[in-house]
């Protein structure tokens, strides 16, 4: 299972990251979220060694403005949390990016409107769904993703911690890629707790 660590936006709490070498970092390019990282050092993400993937995060943004972010930080994936539609994700990787398209899970989820995206997408991503478009904290119930049918691989995310992330190793789903953590290991938002990461790393690892 791959990790990706999400919600990155201070400099050295960046750099101890990087040490870790999780799969993929996420950084958020909303400006309403908690850890919007608008203000991140282009610098600091072009360094990243080869092997960590750098991953910006948008909600319902322009095209233009997301690929002006690709090319200034040299993203290597792009993560779509908001309505985007399925034109627009292939029009994206066509930017030699690796798309990923969230969506948000609750119990009334229809997993039939996946079937337009599969194809123009590389990995889906399940998210509790909140008005926040991410990083709530909260989790959904998992067994839900037994209704999901499709063979493209997926990002779990939505309050996954140290208390959980047993259970989420445990989930029985060949098409399970990646964990993604955010709130549950940070001291504040946008701020993450190293040694938390490093356990969790241990742990999938």
């Amino acid at each position: 299972m791959k990790i990706k660590v999400c919600g990155m936006r201070e400099k050295e709490n960046i750099q101890e990251l990087v040490a870790l070498k999780p799969d993929y970092i996420g950084f958020i390019f909303y400006q309403l979220s908690k850890r919007y990282a608008g203000d991140l050092a282009k610098e600091i993400a072009i360094a990243f060694p080869a092997g960590i993937k750098k991953t910006g995060v948008f909600v319902d943004a322009d095209t233009e403005e997301i690929k002006n972010r690709i090319k200034d930080y040299h993203l290597d994936a792009v993560q779509l949390h908001g309505s985007e539609s399925a034109e627009m994700c292939r029009t994206l990787k066509e930017e030699k990016v690796e798309v990923i398209k969230a969506f948000g899970i609750d119990e009334v989820f229809d997993f039939s409107k996946l079937e337009s995206y599969a194809d123009q997408v590389d990995y889906f991503l399940f998210d509790t769904k909140t008005t926040q478009h991410g990083g709530s904290g909260e989790v959904f119930n998992w067994d839900i993703l037994k209704r999901y049918t499709l063979d493209k691989p997926y990002f779990l995310s939505g309050g996954i911690s140290p208390e959980n992330l047993p259970e989420v190793i445990k989930l029985d789903d060949r098409r399970l890629y990646a964990a993604d953590l955010n709130s549950q290991f940070e001291t504040e938002p946008g701020l993450k707790d190293i040694a938390k990461i490093k356990e969790a790393i241990s742990i999938i690892r």
